[in-house]
């Protein structure tokens, strides 16, 4: 730090565990003469929805050399302190509810403690480029004897690296931005570390566990090292961290600048004695591979709408495409490219994102860009009607990348690809502080491709992204020696509906766009309860359906709200919705050469 003495200096401690509540208090040690405005985030970078995060803050007072300050709360996140004597410090006390058991904001019991810095450090309005500190305070009491703290944020003296981030104290962040960048985490947890490429890395798990951390960090290793290679060393950060909650039920990760914050199920982690590869397994380590590489892609290469954030309101970008969904390409495939999958496994990967967004029909009535520029309304305030209006930009945004590298990769005989074209955004922005304009990833297609190449698949690749058309994968992937096909994935006939999760009540939760279900009259939120006057269960219903044939006529007993309905539906083929990759049983020599630059293997 330039300076001994912080700008603004927080502190923050547990103000009382059962009732959730941290305790955090601001000081400015020159506060604005006119009155000092402070602001809490009303969103966290990553998470594309106003969450409001001021709504947590239960009681909210300012004193000033020992006196009481008046507050004014100017708006649902920002408060005014009256103007105070010149040359005093400002000191503002809050309380912040921490109940929330999610990566984006924080939670507290007297079990663990857990917080994005956007939930519970304001902004001091004139201040947010200084240097700041803030003072973790370690518990007291025996329940919290055997507390550790873990955080990416450097200790204010010595270096980061984890080590210094198991003790409670005094961390130090240049400047606001980096202050809300670090989550932290605190309690018993279990700590395993590994390197790659030179960088030490922790992995910090919360909650019972019966992990395999030997075999999860051989695991990470090669996914980490790939990644660094792929966009070359050194490393943007000395030291990464995996912050993970383990929970029974549970899946969700955001980014950081240098640490993620995991949610995963219990028996998604290894375990000793593990045989194969459970797909619990893989989903969570393509979890982490997603969210490393945000590394690059979305923390330092980021859209010019989000240099610098507005932490304020929405900040809109067409780009989520090839912000999340180039990440999504990349999380499998650095997979398979670090030799942690097989190709089969990878194409079953594959295979999976090809039928999420092939089920939908939102995908023929709303482009990427447009999912993107609306994430704040409605891909992140999903509904019963989703499937049928939204697209994600995540799936589609992975398969787009998909097709571009394939085109690459064939049209220049493997001698460039999607690689190159990140490569070249690291270069000229990553590395740069320079944000994407709306059309800066067609450009570095065009660049990276050449003047023939690049400029046809930039053309592509916007026509792709602006429409809504289905893309040539089935004819791209031939050329790379793998067969794309399309079956039902069940052999019931169909209903066109999607029933919520549970054995018990069928419940529908979608209903399908020109499906039987639609044009018998049933919405979603009705509780089937027989069919053909026998009872229903959720578990149940397809058995019933099985004994049906396509062309048959049923007879659906339902309730909406608290009225009985009868509804006659027609049976549909089984939908043709489950997408199979598989090597080709032939495939030329160019086919091979180019697979095993795509796949490694």
């Amino acid at each position: 730090m330039p300076s001994a003495v912080p700008a603004v200096e927080y502190r923050i401690r547990l103000s009382n565990p059962g009732a959730h509540l941290f305790a955090v208090s601001c000081t400015v040690r020159a506060p604005d003469p006119a009155g000092q405005i402070f602001r809490l985030p009303a969103w966290i970078p990553g998470s594309y929805m106003i969450r409001d995060f001021a709504r947590n803050i239960v009681t909210l007072r300012a004193e000033c050399a020992g006196h009481a300050c008046a507050v004014e709360k100017l708006d649902k996140q920002s408060w005014r302190v009256a103007p105070t004597p010149a040359g005093e410090a400002l000191t503002l006390h809050y309380e912040v509810y921490a109940w929330d058991l999610s990566v984006r904001s924080a939670h507290l019991d007297d079990s663990h403690g857990f917080f994005n810095g956007t939930s519970v450090f304001v902004a001091v309005e004139g201040h947010t480029e200084a240097p700041c500190e803030v003072i973790i305070e370690r518990p007291e009491g025996a329940p919290f004897r055997g507390w550790r703290l873990i955080t990416a944020l450097p200790p204010a003296v010595g270096r980061a690296g984890g080590a210094a981030g198991c003790r409670f104290g005094r961390f130090r962040a240049r400047d606001y931005d980096e202050l809300i960048d670090h989550p932290v985490e605190m309690g018993e947890f279990t700590l395993a570390r590994f390197e790659a490429a030179g960088v030490p890395h922790d992995i910090a798990l919360t909650g019972r566990h019966d992990c395999d951390l030997d075999r999860l960090c051989a695991d990470l290793e090669r996914i980490c090292a790939w990644q660094i290679d792929l966009f070359g060393a050194p490393a943007p950060v000395d030291y990464y961290l995996f912050l993970t909650m383990v929970v029974g039920d549970g899946y969700g990760g955001l980014e950081h600048r240098a640490s993620t914050a995991l949610l995963c199920a219990r028996d998604e982690l290894p375990w000793k004695g593990m045989e194969g590869l459970p797909d619990g397994y893989k989903s969570f380590l393509g979890l982490c591979s997603h969210e490393y590489f945000h590394t690059w892609n979305v923390k330092r290469i980021k859209p010019a709408a989000f240099t610098p954030y507005d932490l304020t309101r929405e900040n809109h970008t067409r780009l989520l495409w090839a912000f999340e969904g180039f990440t999504s390409y990349y999380d499998d495939l650095a997979l398979v490219r670090s030799g942690v999958i097989g190709v089969e496994d990878y194409l079953g990967l594959l295979a999976k994102t090809v039928s999420n967004v092939m089920r939908g029909s939102g995908r023929l009535k709303q482009s990427v860009a447009d999912s993107s520029f609306d994430a704040w309304t409605k891909y992140y305030r999903q509904d019963e009607n989703a499937p049928n209006a939204v697209v994600s930009y995540y799936a589609k945004g992975a398969l787009i990348a998909l097709a571009l590298d394939l085109q690459l990769r064939a049209g220049s005989e493997g001698r460039c690809s999607l690689d190159d074209v990140m490569r070249k955004l690291w270069a000229d922005h990553g590395q740069t502080g320079v944000g994407v304009a709306e059309d800066g990833i067609y450009h570095a297609v065009r660049e990276v491709g050449g003047a023939v190449l690049g400029k046809r698949l930039a053309r592509w690749l916007q026509q792709a992204v602006e429409g809504t058309d289905d893309l040539p994968l089935e004819r791209l992937l031939k050329g790379f020696g793998v067969e794309l096909a399309v079956e039902p994935a069940s052999t019931a006939p169909g209903l066109g509906l999607k029933l919520a999760p549970g054995d018990s009540e069928a419940r529908i939760a979608n209903v399908y766009d020109g499906g039987p279900a639609q044009r018998a009259g049933l919405s979603a939120g009705d509780v089937l309860i027989a069919l053909d006057g026998l009872k229903l269960t959720a578990k149940g219903l397809e058995t019933q359906l099985k004994r049906r044939r396509p062309g048959d006529r049923v007879e659906l007993h339902a309730f909406r709200r608290d009225e009985l309905k009868v509804f006659q539906v027609e049976l549909a083929e089984p939908p043709a919705d489950k997408y199979v990759l598989k090597l080709a049983a032939r495939s030329g020599e160019r086919a091979v050469a180019l697979r095993k630059g795509w796949l490694g293997a």
